[in-house]
């Protein structure tokens, strides 16, 4: 697949099964997100991989933030399942240098691009992912339990499998809603 083949198709497939990348293809992935644009050369990047019986682990903490928070069943059993949406998670966090020249905003967008272009490094290697957020990147449990402090932040939970269901079509997007010209 060619780059801007790869770019223009870009989309997040919901529903992802084994296998998952592993060897090389994970290593190329992981090379992607340290390629990312880093003003200054801090390597704001911190990646936590949940696989196997680490997504039970990455679950667990998911229920224990919803219980802190006194919620519904419903939505502790719904923390319990979000992790097995892939067979891989990696979580991304920009780990912020602070009282740097650069600003700590820079700092967390280079982590989106790394994101961002792990997530593409699957696709280009026929595997597929969706980049995720949600209250839970920012709930203090979570933080907590994957150390994360002070100015850093869960930037998204990368899921990354292979496609397990059938693709939606793209639609295209009217540029004259988003283009504009001084």
């Amino acid at each position: 697949m060619d780059a801007l083949s790869l770019l223009l198709t870009r989309r997040s497939i919901p529903k992802l099964a084994a296998p998952a990348p592993s060897g090389e293809a994970l290593e190329n992935i992981f090379k992607a997100g340290l390629r990312a644009p880093d003003h200054g050369g801090l390597m704001p990047w911190r990646f936590i991989v949940s696989e196997g019986e680490g997504l039970q682990r990455l679950a667990d903490i998911l229920i224990s933030a919803a219980k802190a928070d006194e919620l519904e069943d419903f939505v502790i059993e719904k923390a319990s399942k979000a992790p097995f949406r892939a067979p891989m998670v990696i979580t991304v966090v920009s780990k912020v240098t602070e009282g740097h020249k650069v600003p700590v905003i820079e700092q967390h967008l280079s982590a989106g691009c790394a994101v961002q272009a792990m997530q593409m490094a699957a696709v280009a290697q026929g595997f597929s992912g969706f980049w995720r957020t949600g209250s839970w990147a920012y709930h203090p449990v979570v933080r907590e339990a994957l150390g994360v402090q002070g100015e850093d932040m869960i930037v998204g939970f990368l899921y990354l499998g292979s496609v397990d269901c059938r693709e939606a079509k793209l639609h295209e997007r009217d540029l004259t809603k988003f283009v504009e010209y001084l």
